[in-house]
C-alpha cells in the first residue's frame, strides 16, 4: 500500500513530467517572441482549492530588472538542495534548457544578455491581471500574502506604506502575515492593521509584557473553500528584535514558537480543518525544519529569503512552496482535499514578465494616481551604470559595493559596513539611475548613515556574530538576510568551522592586517540603536553617484570563501 507521502512524492515528479507543476511548457520555449501571456497562465484545473501566493513585494507597484543570486550557500541539511543551488546547477536540476524564459527567471548567468531579450519583472497591474485570471478559473481561490510589502520602495517611505495598503485592498487578498511592515513603528502598524479588509495573522506574535498572543494579530482564519474547511495560520518574521529595531515595536515579541504552532494546528483540526496552510515568513530552512517538527501541516507558503523554487520541497506530509521576491512571481497550486486530507496537488510557479502579461488598467491607473505626487522626484537622473548593479549574493552584490564606496568617500570612513538584505531592484547595463532606483535599495525607517569607531576585535565579533546568523546548522538559529558587506576590508571565512572561528585574515585592502587593539574609522548605515545619527544613506549614496557620474563597479575579491 502507497504511503501518503509516497503518493505525494510521485503526483510531484508526474506533475513535473507532464507539464502541470513548475513551469510546464513555457520553460522550454527559446525565445520571448514564442511567449504568450495565455501560455504563461495555461492550467488545468485540478482537485477542490486552490491557493494564490506572493511574497516579499517590497513595495515594487512597477516592472523592475531583477537578476537573482549567483552565490546561494546552505550549510547542515541544507547544503547542496534546493534553494542553495545556483546557476548552471540549478538548471540542470530542473532540466530549464540555456536561454529560456526560465533560465532568465530563476538563474543570473547571462542576466544582462537575457534582460535584453526578456524585458523586465513584475509589477503590481501584472499580478493584478494574472490574479484576476487564476480566479476566473478558481473563484474562491485564496490569495494568500506572505508579508514585506508595505516597505522597500520611495513612494512607500513618503506614504508611510499607504501606497501598498491601497494597492493590497485592491487585489483583494484573503490574508497576510509580516515582517519589515513592523518597521514603520507599532503605532503605524496597529493603524493600518485595525482598518484591513481581510485577516492579518502571526500565531507567534505575541504580547512583549504578558507573553501571550497579540490581540491585533489573529493566529489563524478559517476559510471554506470548494467544500473544504481550510485553515491558513500566520507565522511572521521570528527574530523581529535581533534584525531589525526593537524599539520600533516593543509592544511585541516573536520567535519561532513552534511548540505554540503545533497547539495551533491541533486546534484547528479540532475545530474541524481538513486543510492546514501555514503563510510564513519565516525563511525557507527554518520552515523545513518546522515542517519536521511540527505535524499536521498540508502546505507552507514559504517568504523572507526571497527563494523562487519552480517545485514544492516535500518534507514529510507537508509540501513547501517558495515564490520568489519582488512581484516577479505568483504562484497557484491546486490541491485534491478528501476525506479530511489533502491527497494531491498541481503547482504553478508563474513569472510576471512585464512585456508579455498585459497591464490589468484599474490596477494600473491606481498606481499611476498614486505615484504621480512623486512622479518629478522618482525620475530625477543621478548617473549612469555601465555594469549590472544587483543585491543578491551571499557575501557581496554591486550595488552593495557601491553603497560601501559611497560610505567610505562621502564619510570619510576607513571601513564600510552595509546590512546584508535581501532587497532591491537591479539595473542592468546603460541604464540611468534616477532617484527611484536608489530608493529600492536603500528605502526604510532607519536609514541614517553614522560614522563610529571600531577595535579591530570587535570588527571580527560583528562579523562572526552575523556569519553564525547565516551559516549555523541548525535551521531555528539562521536569520535569513546575507553576510554584512564590507568596504576598505578583506576577510577569510570558513563556513563549515563553528561559531566564532569563521573569519580570519581580516585585512585593509592595502593589505595591512587588521590589528585587534587598534581603533579603525568605520561608516555604515542601518543601525538598530535608537538614537543613531547621521545623513539618510540614500543622500549619502546620491552624492557619491552624482560626483562620479558613471558607475563601473568591478569584481569583488575582498572576501575569500572557504566550504
Amino acid at each position: 500500500m502507497i504511503s501518503r507521502r509516497d503518493f505525494l512524492q510521485v503526483g510531484m515528479a508526474a506533475s513535473a513530467l507532464y507539464g502541470a507543476s513548475g513551469f510546464g511548457n513555457w520553460s522550454r520555449l527559446a525565445a520571448q517572441q514564442a511567449l504568450t501571456q495565455d501560455q504563461l497562465l495555461a492550467a488545468e484545473n485540478f482537485g477542490n482549492v486552490s491557493l494564490i501566493h506572493v511574497t516579499d513585494i517590497h513595495a515594487q507597484l512597477k516592472p523592475i530588472w531583477y537578476r537573482e543570486p549567483s552565490v546561494n550557500i546552505g550549510v547542515g541539511p541544507g547544503k547542496g538542495q534546493p534553494p542553495h543551488i545556483t546557476g548552471a546547477e540549478f538548471r540542470r536540476a530542473y532540466g530549464i534548457a540555456d536561454g529560456s524564459p526560465a533560465h532568465y527567471a530563476l538563474t543570473s548567468g547571462d542576466f544582462a544578455a537575457l534582460a535584453a531579450e526578456y524585458g523586465r519583472v513584475g509589477g503590481l497591474d501584472r499580478i493584478a491581471t494574472v490574479i484576476n485570471a487564476i480566479r476566473a478559473d478558481r473563484p474562491d481561490a485564496l490569495l494568500l500574502d506572505g508579508g514585506d510589502t508595505w516597505h522597500g520602495s520611495y513612494t512607500c517611505l513618503q506614504t508611510n506604506g499607504q501606497d501598498m495598503v491601497d494597492a493590497m485592498n485592491a487585489l483583494k487578498p484573503d490574508a497576510m502575515t509580516f515582517h519589515w511592515e513592523f518597521t514603520l513603528g507599532s503605532e503605524r502598524v496597529q493603524q493600518i492593521v485595525e482598518g484591513l479588509p481581510f485577516a492579518a495573522l502571526g500565531q507567534n506574535i505575541f504580547d512583549a509584557e504578558w507573553d501571550e498572543p497579540a490581540e491585533l494579530f489573529k493566529p489563524y482564519q478559517m476559510f471554506e473553500r470548494g467544500g473544504v474547511q481550510v485553515a491558513v495560520i500566520g507565522q511572521a518574521f521570528p527574530y523581529m528584535p535581533i534584525a531589525n529595531p526593537g524599539w520600533m515595536f516593543p509592544e511585541y515579541s516573536f520567535g519561532i514558537r513552534d511548540e505554540h504552532m503545533a497547539a495551533m494546528v491541533e486546534e484547528v483540526r479540532a475545530a474541524g480543518a481538513e486543510l492546514v496552510v501555514c503563510l510564513s515568513h519565516n525563511g525557507f530552512d527554518v520552515d523545513k525544519k518546522m515542517a519536521a517538527v511540527v505535524p499536521g501541516i498540508d502546505v507552507i507558503l514559504s517568504g523572507h529569503t526571497h527563494d523562487a523554487l519552480p517545485e514544492p520541497v516535500v518534507v514529510g506530509d507537508t509540501i513547501i512552496i517558495a515564490s520568489g521576491s519582488h512581484g516577479k512571481f505568483v504562484s497557484r497550486v491546486d490541491l485534491d482535499v478528501r476525506e479530511g486530507r489533502m491527497m494531491g496537488f498541481r503547482h504553478k510557479l508563474i513569472p510576471i514578465f512585464s512585456d508579455v502579461i498585459a497591464p490589468d488598467p484599474e490596477m494600473a491607473a491606481l498606481i499611476d494616481q498614486t505615484r504621480a505626487p512623486y512622479e518629478a522626484e522618482l525620475s530625477e537622473v543621478i548617473g549612469t551604470t555601465d555594469a549590472t548593479l544587483y543585491r543578491r549574493g551571499n557575501f557581496n552584490g554591486t550595488w552593495d559595493d557601491v553603497i560601501c564606496d559611497a560610505l567610505l568617500s562621502q564619510r570619510d570612513a576607513q571601513i564600510a559596513l552595509s546590512p546584508g538584505v535581501r532587497w532591491g531592484a537591479s539595473m542592468v547595463p546603460g541604464q540611468e539611475i534616477t532617484r527611484e532606483d536608489i530608493f529600492n535599495v536603500t528605502a526604510m525607517t532607519y536609514p541614517e548613515a553614522y560614522r563610529t569607531e571600531m577595535t579591530g576585535e570587535f570588527l571580527k565579533v560583528v562579523l562572526e556574530d552575523v556569519a553564525d546568523n547565516i551559516f549555523n546548522p541548525d535551521p531555528f538559529y539562521q536569520q535569513g538576510g546575507d553576510m554584512v558587506r564590507t568596504g576598505g576590508l578583506s576577510y577569510t571565512i570558513d563556513i563549515a568551522k563553528p561559531q566564532g572561528q569563521r573569519i580570519s585574515n581580516l585585512a585593509l585592502l592595502s593589505g595591512e592586517a587588521i590589528d585587534p587593539a587598534r581603533s579603525y574609522t568605520v561608516a555604515g548605515w542601518a543601525s538598530v540603536n535608537e538614537g543613531t545619527e547621521g545623513p539618510p544613506v540614500w543622500e549619502v549614496v546620491e552624492a557619491h553617484i552624482r560626483a562620479l557620474g558613471t558607475l563601473s563597479p568591478g569584481e569583488n575579491t575582498s572576501v575569500t570563501v572557504i566550504e
